[in-house]
């Protein structure tokens, strides 16, 4: 199946990626290829999709953890805590004593252990290229397609250690995130809701609420790609484990009328348009025509200090390159992370609201978190094959 329309949305993080959303819709061409239960509903963005190929094993060589003490004094300010409390915790599998076993992650500037990080890029450097295929295509990438896991009033970069002191997240990925998860509790409950299963990694971003019943609306279909976003992969690293990162902006408030930088959009096949058929009450909110329904994209840093795992404002430690290159204060290029969201909602008049922004009611408060964690030989691999060869990868390996 073919896109015959498409008009890239005005959904995204910096102005040094003027064309990246065109370039994901594009990307979305080849992926119906192997057999699969394919769930797509795109124009600009994709969707979810279960693979049929049968998972790799984790690697016993995983894993080893990268993150030290704080280099710096502890500067994150949490929010003040909230009653409120979870409507959906995460799997009792996968926590079995992850209360009694959890201590309060660090904060602040967090320093890379430099000896786990020089044996990961060593034993990536000696890693030999697997040979691709001749179908695969060109789009240096990989991913991880993920399921809704659970949801609380947790945040374990923005306020680690403090259940309850955010508003409302819908994670996927590692089913044992709450407030107190650290790196070694991701290497340890190992339980996930994406596919691949070496993904360990923790994502949220906050819950989106019907405004009319005041339920939650939660994800359908999350896909973390991660992928070059320059014409060259020259110097091309994995990313480290551990690292944490924030995109967007919680406490920004601004209403998102029809083409505006930073709403929600309708994905779909042929002719339609981005911004709905009709918009909200309060015009914040698209309502989508046809079998189009909601969908946001955002974007991640692409380049790394090399350094630190994470900073007091969870920015600072990243930067987006440009020009095909990394600043000098951030030298290491790492795979972008891209969230492509689907939600299950078409729109209504009444529009919707995300937790961070319920008085509001608009959408540019939308952001994510990015907790990664990998099988560190998975990761290494995908990154050689995929994103250093310039070759499209699934979540098991190449794209056939």
């Amino acid at each position: 199946m073919s896109y015959t329309s498409f008009r890239e949305p005005d959904a995204g993080p910096p102005p040094a990626r003027p064309g990246l959303l065109r370039r994901l819709a594009r990307n979305k061409l080849g992926m119906a290829a192997s057999a699969t239960v394919v769930v797509m509903v795109v124009a600009a963005a994709a969707v979810y999709l279960t693979d049929a190929s049968a998972e790799p094993a984790p690697s016993n060589a995983a894993n080893a953890l990268t993150e030290t003490s704080p280099s710096a004094a502890q500067t994150e300010s949490p929010s003040a805590a909230t009653s409120a409390s979870a409507s959906a915790s995460p799997s009792s599998a996968a926590t079995p004593s992850a209360a009694a076993t959890q201590k309060i992650p660090k904060a602040g500037w967090v320093a890379l252990n430099q000896a786990a990080w020089k044996a990961q890029v060593d034993a990536y450097k000696a890693l030999k290229v697997d040979p691709a295929p001749a179908s695969v295509g060109n789009l240096p990438e990989f991913r991880a397609d993920c399921q809704y896991s659970h949801r609380l009033p947790d945040d374990p970069i923005v306020a680690p250690g403090l259940p309850g002191a955010s508003h409302m997240h819908s994670f996927v990925g590692n089913k044992a995130v709450d407030a107190k998860t650290a790196a070694e509790d991701l290497t340890k409950f190992t339980a996930t809701s994406c596919k691949p299963v070496q993904d360990h990694s923790a994502y949220w971003v906050p819950t989106l609420y019907d405004n009319a019943t005041g339920k939650p609306v939660e994800t359908s279909g999350f896909r973390v790609y991660y992928r070059s976003l320059m014409k060259n992969s020259t110097g091309q690293l994995p990313m480290p484990n551990g690292l944490r990162m924030i995109t967007g902006d919680a406490k920004k408030k601004k209403p998102t009328p029809r083409g505006t930088t930073g709403q929600f959009y309708c994905a779909f096949y042929g002719p339609g348009d981005l911004d709905g058929i009709a918009r909200s009450t309060n015009g914040n909110w698209p309502i989508c025509g046809g079998n189009a329904t909601l969908h946001f994209m955002m974007q991640f840093p692409d380049c790394w200090d090399g350094k630190h795992l994470d900073s007091p404002n969870h920015k600072d430690h990243v930067a987006y390159g440009a020009g095909n290159a990394c600043p000098p204060s951030h030298p290491v290029k790492i795979p972008a992370i891209t969230f492509d969201i689907q939600y299950p909602a078409k729109g209504t008049p009444a529009g919707y609201y995300l937790a961070s922004d319920k008085e509001g009611k608009s959408a540019s408060s939308m952001h994510g978190d990015a907790f990664v964690m990998w099988d560190v030989d998975t990761m290494n691999k995908r990154t050689k094959n995929c994103v250093l060869q310039r070759r499209t990868c699934d979540n098991y390996g190449y794209q056939k």
